[in-house]
């Protein structure tokens, strides 16, 4: 590992934030971004940085203060007011207690902020602050893990470190472990770093590229120590696997996963709860996979017991996956889950009985699943938190191979793993929002570029939804699939070109959304084209166009969604974008309105049919969208001309003419669409085969 100081980038944060918060912080930030941007030391949260400085009160007084990562900031991102500022002085006396518990740790960090509305400071803050040192950074680099995480961790730690280095034996953080670490320091108060074992590394110094090098120096005698015993030594993964064909057997296996980790929610409207799956596969991570020790690994506990929130302990390995044969894998995988979740409640009885302790067991679902031929897929509620799982477990994976490769990985006992994983202090780094109406849903749109497309995928992302935008056209699909970013995040979206009228894009788009998600909640067929002009004058061929994309583009569309759906398990929606031209159509606009009917009468039967699927399938009749912001209605642009002329209007007043002739004078929006289609997808009333008009009142085109 080679450190990553600049004496430039050094100089740019001093000049950005040292005016505001002193040169000490300014530097503090710029090394814990340092450390946050090598993801072999830290990941999603994961180490801490601190740094003591002096601090003015109200009263002019200098104050000695600890400023320390606060909950909820990420070292690779951190700005100065993510390090709270606490009153040092009153920390170091904590240390003349016999005991403090987590609550009561808890709320003297909170009372001894110097500014109350300072995010909470890291559970490690008073390891910190008993150590004597100006700088302190704190890792879970991969390397060091490797040689905690054995038989004889602190012989292999003083062997590849040095005789520099502090080695404390696990104790879970908190107030224990502070005082321990402190007082293993002053019976060795030249060393460089502290190691705690199967928890990570502590480097200081008096300044911040002297704590920051320190961490990189002992890091790399890590690495270089683990070549060195690697060497001539056969690794787990010593094959390559074909990570193409791990794509394609994702999207079959994806939508099977996740059916069978949906559970009862208890809400009758929204009966299941469902996850988000994220998929992991290269040619190394495969062979690491295939390896006849991948089972036995994957049964072992965590690098760190940080990481048991976001992947439980164990990862679930599918030993030999029926991948060829649907319902033996789905047989296969239901067995190996419910497995799962009985060793998981035998876990968590052996624990409260063993130490005689209350509480509220959490859900008993693998996060990680380890499939020979397939790769890594994690499950979440959002596909952030099964990015996450799927970040831990590849580092864990490439770990523990090199850590068995050179003896025995060997991780926390369950009894120290419970205690993390029940932890209210762990648990507190998840949060606690609420869910939106589509959280943990997957939408799929066609026609996603245009004025109807992109309101609706931003309203479904408004909504919570993970939005699969697709579209004819990649270059106006990439500026949609930005939009909808700035609204949910780029990991809750994704785009894919897919033409409506050709079976095997179709069926790729739907392919792309069960390997990008794991499959397919929502469907709103959207995609759609007009031609304006008599029947007596229409071409034969672009009537039939018309058709094509608006009725067989539906068909296509609804199949493939059907069939995914089905194979969840979970019900779902099919919303069809029809029109008000359904009830109420104009002349020169034949080929339009009787693709819309035949679509929309297509729907109602899908309605019949797919019921005992629990899918439900309602459309919208919306008049004339022009625009949407700055994107405009590509149907409109073409045709709205002809739509004019046809009128006997100037083509300036045409939209001024449709939404005047509606009851209420309003203007349709794209976003009045999107809403429509969130209140079907939430299922707020227990509705199918039925028709929503969006179009401000046109009496003409009233359902009956």
């Amino acid at each position: 590992m080679k450190s990553r100081w600049s004496d430039g980038e050094a100089r740019q944060f001093c000049d950005r934030y040292a005016p505001r918060h002193g040169d000490a912080l300014a530097m503090r930030v710029y090394t814990s971004r340092l450390i946050g941007a090598e993801s072999d030391l830290v990941m999603h949260g994961g180490g801490n940085t601190s740094v003591k400085v002096l601090e003015e009160n109200l009263l002019g007084d200098r104050v000695e203060a600890l400023c320390i990562k606060g909950s909820g900031w990420d070292l690779d991102s951190i700005e100065p007011q993510g390090f709270p500022a606490i009153d040092l002085g009153w920390l170091r006396r904590l240390r003349k207690l016999e005991a403090l518990s987590d609550e009561e740790m808890v709320n003297q960090l909170r009372t001894h902020l110097l500014d109350a509305k300072a995010p909470n400071p890291s559970v490690e803050t008073l390891l910190h602050a008993f150590l004597p040192h100006t700088f302190i950074d704190h890792t879970h680099a991969d390397a060091v893990l490797a040689l905690t995480n054995q038989p004889d961790g602190a012989g292999l730690i003083r062997e590849a470190l040095g005789d520099r280095v502090v080695v404390v034996p696990y104790v879970m953080p908190g107030f224990r472990l502070a005082k321990l670490a402190a007082e293993m320091f002053e019976g060795k108060p030249d060393a460089e770093a502290m190691v705690l074992l199967k928890h990570g590394l502590f480097t200081f110094g008096a300044d911040a590229r002297e704590s920051y090098e320190r961490m990189i120096e002992y890091v790399d005698r890590a690495e270089s120590f683990l070549r060195t015993r690697l060497r001539g030594r056969a690794a787990l993964g010593t094959g390559t696997g074909d990570a193409t064909s791990s794509q394609e057997r994702m999207g079959r296996i994806g939508p099977i996963l996740r059916g069978l980790l949906a559970t009862a929610s208890g809400n009758p409207d929204q009966p299941h709860r469902r996850v988000i799956l994220e998929h992991r596969a290269t040619p190394e991570l495969l062979a690491l996979i295939a390896s006849p020790q991948c089972a036995s690994l994957a049964a072992r506990g965590p690098l760190t017991p940080d990481h048991v929130i976001r992947t439980k302990g164990q990862h679930l390995f599918i030993e030999k996956p029926a991948l060829q044969d649907p319902d033996a894998l789905r047989s296969q995988l239901a067995s190996a889950i419910a497995g799962y979740r009985t060793r998981y409640d035998a876990y968590f009885a052996d624990q409260v009985r063993a130490k005689g302790v209350t509480r509220s067991k959490l859900d008993p679902d693998p996060r990680v699943f380890l499939v020979p031929g397939v790769g890594i897929v994690c499950a979440g509620k959002t596909r952030k938190d099964a990015a996450i799982a799927a970040d831990i477990a590849e580092h864990t994976l490439r770990i523990k191979d090199a850590a068995e490769a050179i003896g025995r990985y060997e991780p926390l006992d369950e009894s120290d793993l419970f205690d993390v994983e029940y932890w209210s202090l762990e648990q507190a780094k998840l949060g606690k929002e609420t869910e939106k109406p589509l959280s943990r849903q997957v939408a799929l749109v066609t026609g996603a570029a245009g004025a109807i497309g992109v309101a609706t995928c931003i309203e479904l992302a408004k909504a919570g939804a993970h939005v699969v935008l697709t579209d004819i056209d990649p270059d106006a699909l990439d500026r949609a699939r930005g939009k909808v970013a700035a609204v949910a995040g780029r990991s809750a979206c994704t785009a894919v070109r897919l033409d409506v009228t050709d079976e095997d894009s179709v069926a790729a788009g739907f392919d792309h959304a069960c390997r990008t998600f794991g499959g397919v909640d929502i469907l709103v067929a959207n995609a759609g084209i007009a031609h304006v002009s008599a029947l007596a004058d229409t071409d034969v061929r672009q009537f039939r166009k018309v058709l094509d994309v608006n009725l067989g583009g539906y068909f296509l569309t609804l199949r493939a969604a059907a069939r995914v759906m089905r194979v969840q398990g979970t019900g779902g929606n099919v919303i069809v974008n029809a029109s008000k031209n359904v009830f109420a159509p104009g002349a020169d606009f034949g080929a339009y309105s009787a693709s819309k009917a035949a679509g929309h009468q297509l729907g109602k039967v899908a309605a019949i049919e797919l019921a005992p699927l629990g899918i439900r399938v309602n459309m919208i009749n919306a008049d004339a969208v022009f625009a949407e912001g700055d994107t405009p209605s590509g149907l409109w642009r073409e045709i709205g001309p002809d739509r004019a002329r046809s009128r006997g209007i100037p083509p300036e007043k045409l939209q001024e003419f449709y939404r005047e002739r509606n009851l209420l004078h309003a203007e349709i929006t794209g976003a009045h669409v999107g809403r429509a289609v969130v209140f079907f997808a939430s299922n707020q009333v227990p509705t199918t085969g039925a028709t929503l008009p969006v179009d401000g009142g046109i009496a003409a085109a009233f359902p009956r």
